[in-house]
């Protein structure tokens, strides 16, 4: 019988002979997860948090250095007002909660998506999470909260164009490399493996430039359903994929 040793011991190597560096989560199903036990979606997107602490530690045993979560998209607005204001609320609470114990395992916080839009004692929060972790040297979680990878992109073209009006660069400068780095996503690899729970078989408007040779999984289970072992199966099924990069 194989212990948590020997599949930590497991997942570990995997990850190191693939060279696995980044997942990314579409952590889809806290509702649905709710309304079949019978319970108000509010209960849904908090057992999603604890999914979520679960998979930051995981990734931390088996040696995965960047993980990125899809948290709250550019659509999510169009949510109902009591939604949405208790998704913020979530966020908020959920960060200054667990920031002590994040920091103190070293883990990075950062966050994809136009902060601005947010209210100004929730940016505080969030700024204060980056500027408290931006030192460490654990996990890279990234959270992408008011996030659209159109409207990211919308944004790296008007940063280039500005570049090129300015006289930076010329027009024949830019190439792919300009626009990863014109992206939120600059500091960081694509991501190696995109996982989606929930079932849905859809990007969501959800880092299209860094998916571009991701290999993608569709799970059943719904994000509150998802720990330790589920992140193991993934990586094992990644394993077994032939990643062949267009060629």
């Amino acid at each position: 019988m194989e212990t948590i040793t020997d599949i930590n011991k497991e997942i570990k190597d995997i990850v190191e002979k693939t060279n696995m560096q980044h997942i990314a989560i579409i952590m889809d199903g806290n509702r649905r997860w709710a309304k079949e036990k019978g319970l108000p979606s509010a209960v849904g997107h908090k057992k999603g948090v604890d999914a979520l602490k679960r998979t930051v530690y995981a990734c931390d045993d088996y040696g995965i250095k960047y993980l990125t979560v899809y948290a709250f998209s550019t659509e999510n607005w169009n949510r109902k007002p009591e939604e949405v204001d208790f998704l913020m609320n979530l966020l908020g609470n959920t960060i200054k909660n667990e920031l002590k114990e994040l920091n103190d395992n070293g883990v990075v916080i950062s966050f994809l998506g136009g902060l601005t839009k947010l209210n100004p004692k929730l940016q505080e929060i969030l700024y204060h999470a980056i500027d408290t972790t931006k030192n460490n040297d654990g996990v890279h979680l990234q959270i992408a909260f008011n996030y659209g990878a159109r409207d990211e992109i919308v944004s790296a073209v008007k940063n280039i164009s500005t570049m090129v009006k300015s006289g930076e660069i010329d027009v024949s400068d830019i190439t792919e490399d300009t626009i990863s780095k014109s992206l939120y996503t600059k500091n960081i690899p694509d991501p190696d493996l995109l996982i989606r729970t929930g079932g849905e078989i859809r990007v969501s408007n959800y880092l299209l430039w860094q998916i571009a040779y991701s290999e993608i999984l569709i799970i059943d289970e719904f994000w509150p359903e998802f720990d330790k072992n589920s992140l193991a199966q993934a990586v094992r099924e990644f394993y077994n994929r032939n990643r062949r990069w267009g060629k």
